[in-house]
C-alpha cells in the first residue's frame, strides 16, 4: 500500500479522481466535480487516501517543476513498441504483452514477420479492474506448450501500469525452465528509448547481455536521444509529414554529378534493420557510377561492423555485407555497428577531415541527421529517410534533397537479403535514359 496526503490544491489543474482501493478491487471513487479548490476549503483542507497503484501523480509537483522541454503535439513512437522489437533483437522466441487484445497491434503483427511469436493476455474491462494474474500465468505456460521457446519476453501495457500488476509473480508463478525478460512500460513516457532500456535492464538481469554491452547499449539510447531532439522529430513542437522531394529529380541530380566527373560520398548510417532498403541505395549509386565510368569517383561508408551490436543487429549487418560484396561493392569505410548511427557520424567527420574533405556531394541514406554538418556543409546533400517528419529539419540543416522512403519499415521485416528501394529503382531507370 502506498499513502498518498495532500493538504492544498495547488499540485492540480484538474478535478480530484482517487481510486480507494483494497487489493485489487476498486471499491469506490472520489469526485468532486468542482475545477477549484481554494486552501480554506475545509472538504480539501486535509485529506488522505490510501492507495494500490503507483500512479506517476505522486510525483506531479517535482515532475512539473522540473519539465523544461518542449510540448510535442504530433505522435511520438511508444515505448511498449520499442520494448517488443528490443527483444527481437535479443532473439526472444515468444513476447508476452500483457494488455487488451488491440494494444500495439500493427507492430506486433510486423513482428511475427520478423520470426516472433506475438501473443497477449488480452485484458477487458474485467481484467482493467481485478487484474490479470491468472490469464499471465496461463499464457505463459501455453506459451511453453506452443512454441517450445529459449527465450520469452513479457512486456507491460499501459492498463497492466495502471492496474499495478506485478507480472514478476506471474512469472514466478509460471515457474518456466527458460529465461524470461520482464519488462514493466508503459507508452506515458517522452522518450521511446525507456521503453529499450527496461528492456535491456532485464535481459542484464536474466543474464543474456553482460554489464559491458548494457552500458554500451545505454550509451547509445542516451546519444539516439540527444540527436532526435536536436535534430529530428521531437526538435519541434509539431512537424507535419512530408513525402520530401520528388525522387525522379534528385535521381537526375545524381546523374549529372556523376558525369560531370564530381567526387562523391555514398553514407549509410541505417539503423539496424532498415539498412536492408537503404543499402539499395548504395548498390543504386555504384552501379549507375559503373555504368558512366565513374565508379573510382565513389567512396562508399556504411555502419555495417558485424561485431558490435545486439544478436540480431550484428546478423544484419553480416548479411547486408554479403550483399554489397555479391554486388562488388567495395565498403571503404566501415564507421560503426548496426546500433551506432546515433555516434557513426562522429566516425564520418574524423574520416572526411582527414581523407575527403574536398568531395563534393554526398548521398546519405539512413540517420542523415545524425551526421554532423561541419564537414559536409560545403558539399551538395542529397538524403534519403524514412521518416516523414524528418523532412523539415534536415532541410534546415542545409540538405538540398530530402526523400522519404514511406514504406520501408514494413519491407525490411523478416528479410536477410537487400530490398530495393523507391529511389533506388528511380535511379536505376532515369540513369536508363541519360
Amino acid at each position: 500500500m502506498i499513502e498518498f496526503y495532500t493538504g492544498s490544491s495547488n499540485l492540480y489543474s484538474f478535478p480530484l479522481l482517487a481510486l480507494i482501493s483494497t487489493d485489487r478491487v476498486s471499491q469506490s471513487y472520489c469526485d468532486t466535480g468542482d475545477n477549484s479548490y481554494p486552501e480554506d476549503t475545509g472538504t480539501f483542507m486535509e485529506m488522505r487516501f490510501t492507495i494500490l497503484i503507483n500512479i506517476p501523480i505522486i510525483q506531479t509537483r517535482g515532475f512539473v517543476m522540473a519539465e523544461k522541454e518542449i510540448s510535442i503535439i504530433h505522435p511520438r513512437p511508444s515505448s511498449i513498441v520499442a520494448a517488443l522489437y528490443t527483444l527481437r533483437d535479443l532473439n526472444v522466441d515468444v513476447a508476452i504483452l500483457h494488455g487488451p487484445p488491440g494494444c500495439s497491434f500493427k507492430h506486433a503483427r510486423l513482428l511475427e514477420e520478423d520470426g516472433i511469436h506475438v501473443v497477449t493476455t488480452g485484458l477487458d474491462e474485467n481484467g482493467f479492474v481485478f487484474g490479470g494474474h491468472d490469464r499471465l500465468v496461463q499464457l505463459i505456460n501455453k506459451s511453453v506448450e506452443l512454441f517450445n521457446p529459449k527465450i520469452i519476453g513479457v512486456v507491460g501495457t499501459c492498463a497492466s501500469m495502471i492496474i499495478g500488476e506485478e507480472m514478476h509473480d506471474a512469472v514466478l508463478e509460471a515457474n518456466p525452465d527458460v529465461p524470461v525478460i520482464e519488462v514493466e512500460v508503459h507508452a506515458g513516457y517522452h522518450n521511446n528509448t525507456k521503453g529499450v532500456l527496461f528492456a535491456l535492464e532485464s535481459a542484464l538481469d536474466a543474464g543474456i547481455i553482460d554489464h559491458t554491452e548494457f552500458e554500451r547499449q545505454k550509451y547509445l539510447l542516451e546519444k539516439a536521444t540527444e540527436v532526435e531532439k536536436k535534430f529530428g522529430a521531437a526538435s519541434k513542437e509539431y512537424l507535419a509529414p512530408s513525402r520530401g522531394d520528388v525522387k525522379y529529380k534528385a535521381a537526375q541530380r545524381v546523374i549529372q554529378l556523376l558525369k560531370e566527373g564530381k567526387k562523391g560520398l555514398v553514407i549509410m548510417n541505417a539503423k539496424k534493420e532498415t539498412g536492408y532498403m537503404f543499402a539499395d541505395i548504395t548498390l543504386a549509386v555504384n552501379e549507375v557510377a559503373a555504368a558512366l565510368g565513374k565508379k573510382e569517383n565513389l567512396i562508399n561508408m556504411a555502419n555495417i561492423d558485424p561485431e558490435l551490436g545486439l544478436p540480431r543487429v550484428r546478423q544484419h549487418a553480416e548479411y547486408i555485407m554479403r550483399d554489397f560484396k555479391a554486388h562488388g561493392v567495395e565498403v571503404h569505410e566501415i564507421i560503426g555497428g548496426m546500433d551506432e548511427y546515433p555516434v557513426a557520424g562522429e566516425k564520418v567527420s574524423e574520416l572526411i577531415k582527414e581523407k575527403y574533405s574536398d568531395f563534393d556531394f554526398a548521398v546519405i541514406t539512413g540517420v542523415p541527421h545524425a551526421i554532423p554538418m561541419e564537414y559536409i556543409k560545403d558539399m551538395e546533400l542529397i538524403s534519403v529517410t524514412n521518416g516523414p517528419r524528418q523532412v523539415l529539419p534536415l532541410k534546415e540543416m542545409g540538405h538540398e534533397y530530402v526523400l522519404v522512403e514511406i514504406d520501408l519499415h514494413p519491407k525490411t521485416l523478416g528479410v536477410s537479403e537487400i530490398v530495393e528501394s523507391e529511389f533506388g529503382a528511380t535511379l536505376r531507370e532515369v540513369a536508363k535514359e541519360a
